[in-house]
């Protein structure tokens, strides 16, 4: 898989991403070298949207 690039400090994105759905929690968010299919996977089933949509709207903020 590519791994998704983080415009910025990952703080700020995660506070986007947390204002855009409130479902989400800094759990949801932890953003680790290597693991991050494992993220995505959560905000996927979280989320209900595929790794692809994750990834754009994550490049996009």
């Amino acid at each position: 898989m590519d791994s998704i690039e983080v415009k910025g400090n990952w703080n700020e994105q995660k506070d986007k991403l947390k204002q855009r759905f409130a479902v989400l929690i800094d759990n949801d968010l932890v953003f680790e070298e290597g693991k991050q299919d494992e993220m995505l996977g959560k905000l996927e089933m979280k989320l209900g949207k595929t790794k692809k949509e994750l990834r754009r709207i994550i490049e996009g903020l």
